[in-house]
């Protein structure tokens, strides 16, 4: 059995005596030593990747060959994380104990004068601005000889801070980025893998095809799809984003990019909702936070929400659920200023370098909402992932960086957000801007007595969500967890029910054709009853049979993280009989890096659970409405749920 991801890597100092630990050591066989260390600390790649400081997405390009770790600094983060004795850390090249200390070999040749290296301001001046000295100084109002030395690399000038602020905002890039030297020297991990020369200019046209799945898109058509729509959105000739794209990629460090990653991962779910509470000022009026006492544990979120939004027990796929699609009322996303460019140019490159998977689908965003006892009343409307992926979902990845570099979150501090969703009342006016989100469930399964458990009681489950996805990577959630979005029929698919009968089969069941971001959609009713599987055909073959199973809305709330609108859900079965017959079909898929399983009966663990700070705001959200709403309608002698205050 694996070890969970919060317990400590712990490598078995027999391993380092084997002949095949000091082979993959002699050898620096990553992919090897991992796989060993994974097998003998019987550890998750959550646990290793947080006992090395890297991502379980690299630690899974690690074991599969596909990444050779080159930075000293990773090495030395491996070796102390799988606590590699001496002798081995010398056959990795360090010092036996330690960091190697920085040396510099004096050398008696004399200097050679070398030309004034251009900068990346002075390539963008004449590159993308396509003008001379003169001409930006005229457009700046600045002197052309002060412009001309701040295109220099090495000089050293005093800038007074309101000609920084110009540059960067015409320039997009910090004062910083635009001094550093044009071209930059090439990544080694980069210069020693010819085969993903990530500066060729044909990294967006030419996709390789090797070891490529059916129906799935590399990450070189999602860059190069993704560059074309952005130069839409900005109105600007076809190819200057592909072009802005390569320079990011020319520059690109996938260790930094992992190492930022990590960071991100160590915020913990509190901070976040902390953060964002103290920006949006969400002490007093309608809406709060969502918050409860867990036991005697104070538990609050993101999400916010009302009163009347909680504790809903509203029957899902029965006609209470009433999503009406409005046809033309979506407008596409504009974008006008550099910093919003400049971000959305980052996240392409970001994710084509990294292999994230990012693909542009139709996405329903939310228009306005209605919440009755009896009720959920909607209008909806179309828009594409991209608007979302590209504006609002980077507010999450700005916000982390701010608080994994100990920096203040206030308004003027973070200048997305300042942007997109400025304060209260855009969060709460969906229609007034892009509102994206989606439905997660808490999966409660009835299970018979057995021979370690003398009653019967639920089975939870709880995903370890993976490094590849867009959003709560490396954090907990309940499962499924989707985005609202269509899979064939429009408005058909708007019903929530929908987006839960195509979540459970993908996510839980084993469905990758109804998997939204595969390419190709070539059936015509993938969720047609002869195609389902058969632990979802026996749920279908049930819908008019709420002893045998339901799914109930709980809550919703708007995520503050993003301004993603959030339907909590409880999908309960309780025919035992369910879990017996198809309990060994479950398996997440490529969107979870683990699953957890918890009793109904463990009441100490769910406090525990509940506490975690790797949480998702979200999925904590729908984990507690959930529980509360199973205290309600569940079988006494199946439950020993731990007690929950609401705070709203």
């Amino acid at each position: 059995m694996n070890a969970r991801p919060s317990e400590p890597l712990q490598v078995p100092d027999h391993l380092w005596l084997t002949t095949e630990a000091a082979d993959a050591l002699g050898d620096q066989d990553f992919q090897r030593l991992f796989r060993l260390v994974a097998r003998h600390a019987h550890a998750s790649q959550t646990t290793i990747g947080r006992a090395c400081g890297l991502t379980q997405a690299t630690v899974s390009k690690i074991m599969a060959g596909k990444h050779r770790p080159r930075s000293l600094d990773v090495i030395q983060r491996i070796a102390a994380g799988f606590q590699i004795p001496s002798q081995g850390r010398t056959a990795l090249g360090l010092h036996p104990d330690g960091p190697e200390p920085k040396t510099t070999t004096p050398t008696s040749e004399p200097k050679t004068q070398e030309t004034p290296r251009r900068n990346l301001l002075g390539h963008l001046i004449r590159t993308r601005h396509q003008q001379t000295i003169e001409e930006a100084a005229r457009d700046l109002k600045m002197s052309p000889r002060h412009l001309s030395r701040l295109t220099r690399v090495g000089t050293e000038i005093e800038v007074h801070p309101s000609t920084r602020r110009t540059l960067e905002s015409k320039y997009g890039y910090s004062f910083e980025k635009l001094r550093q030297p044009w071209p930059p020297a090439p990544p080694a991990r980069i210069e020693e893998t010819p085969d993903t020369t990530l500066a060729d200019s044909s990294f967006l046209h030419h996709p390789s095809t090797e070891h490529r799945d059916e129906g799935q898109a590399t990450a070189f058509t999602v860059a190069d799809q993704a560059a074309l729509w952005l130069d839409e959105r900005t109105g600007s000739r076809v190819g200057l984003t592909r072009q802005r794209i390569l320079e990011h990629l020319a520059q690109l460090n996938l260790d930094q990019i992992e190492d930022g990653a990590y960071r991100r991962s160590r915020v913990s779910q509190r901070e976040i909702a902390d953060a964002l509470t103290s920006y949006y000022k969400t002490t007093d009026g309608t809406f709060k936070p969502y918050s409860a006492k867990v036991e005697s544990a104070s538990i609050s979120t993101s999400v916010l929400t009302r009163s009347d939004w909680t504790d809903l027990a509203l029957p899902l796929g029965v006609g209470r659920d009433n999503l009406q699609l409005q046809w033309g009322t979506s407008k596409p996303q504009s974008f006008t200023d550099e910093i919003c460019i400049e971000a959305a140019t980052t996240r392409i490159a970001e994710a084509a370098a990294a292999g994230t998977k990012v693909i542009n689908t139709a996405l329903y965003r939310l228009l306005d909402i209605s919440i009755s006892p009896t009720n959920l009343v909607a209008n909806i409307a179309l828009t594409e992932f991209l608007d979302y992926a590209l504006t609002m979902d980077l507010l999450e990845r700005e916000l982390l960086d701010t608080l994994a570099l100990r920096r203040s979150a206030q308004p003027g501090m973070t200048p997305l957000r300042d942007r997109y969703l400025p304060d209260m009342a855009s969060v709460v006016n969906a229609g007034a801007r892009l509102c994206c989100g989606g439905v997660l469930a808490l999966f409660a399964a009835a299970r018979p007595p057995s021979r370690g458990r003398q009653q019967g009681d639920y089975v939870f489950l709880i995903q370890e969500r993976s490094g590849r996805v867009l959003n709560a990577a490396g954090r907990l959630a309940v499962i499924p967890k989707s985005f609202h979005e269509p899979l064939r029929e429009y408005s058909e698919d708007a019903q929530i029910s929908s987006t839960l009968y195509r979540e459970l089969e993908e996510e839980l069941f084993g469905r990758p054709e109804v998997d939204s971001t595969a390419i190709h959609a070539r059936q015509a009713d993938p969720l047609h009853l002869t195609r389902l599987s058969p632990p979802m055909r026996w749920l279908m073959d049930r819908t008019d049979e709420p002893s045998a199973w339901r799914m109930e809305a709980t809550g919703f709330g708007f995520n503050l993280v993003s301004g993603n609108f959030e339907i909590s859900t409880l999908v309960l079965i309780e025919d035992e009989a369910w879990w017996g017959e198809f309990g060994g079909y479950i398996e997440a898929n490529w969107e979870s890096d683990g699953l957890r399983r918890y009793s109904s009966l463990d009441r100490q663990a769910l406090i525990n659970l509940a506490q975690d700070p790797n949480w998702s705001n979200e999925g904590l959200f729908a984990f507690l409405e959930g529980l509360r709403r199973l205290e309600a309608v569940g079988n006494e002698h199946a439950i020993d749920l731990p007690r929950i205050k609401l705070g709203i």
